[in-house]
């Protein structure tokens, strides 16, 4: 395997072995019939599917600040808009309060994505406090295998 597919492939996952086709052979041979026969049946093993534990850890945690923060000022966005207008009796457009809270809960949803994407899927890495090289580079993985996929279904 290059160090070109190496860089590509995530740390967790299984290696794959690619054989060239014979370009000289019509007719493959026995034994490649056979060993691809034995590639399809191979199947993983849940350790070696699954993600590592201190990597599902890290994404937990990052989820949890990037989703947990405006979810949880979304929450106090009504909860400040009705102390106002019951204490203080000032009455915001509920308009404003429905933009505001959409928008903090839209956040959140966002910080989902963005806490998986920019936690370091290297077990040995951590990564940054903000994450934004391991966005890239995750995100760049992403869009990689995307496209891989959209080329084996055309």
């Amino acid at each position: 395997m290059s160090a070109e597919d190496e860089r590509s492939q995530l740390p967790f996952e299984p290696k794959k072995k690619r054989q060239k086709s014979p370009k000289s052979q019509n007719q493959p041979s026995v034994k490649q019939e056979a060993e691809k026969q034995v590639d399809k049946k191979r199947t993983y093993t849940k350790e070696e599917m699954a993600i590592p534990k201190v990597v599902s850890q890290r994404m937990i945690r990052r989820v949890a600040g990037f989703c947990g923060v405006p979810t949880v000022l979304g929450i106090a966005t009504l909860v400040a808009s009705y102390l106002l207008a019951i204490y203080a009796h000032i009455n915001l457009p509920p308009i404003a309060v429905l933009l505001v809270n959409m928008g903090l809960f839209g956040l959140g949803v966002l910080g989902i994505t963005y806490g998986v994407l920019s936690a370091s899927w290297d077990e040995e890495r951590v990564g940054g406090l903000v994450g934004l090289s391991e966005f890239t580079t995750n995100w760049g993985r992403m869009v990689e295998v995307w496209r891989e996929t959209r080329q084996k279904n055309v």
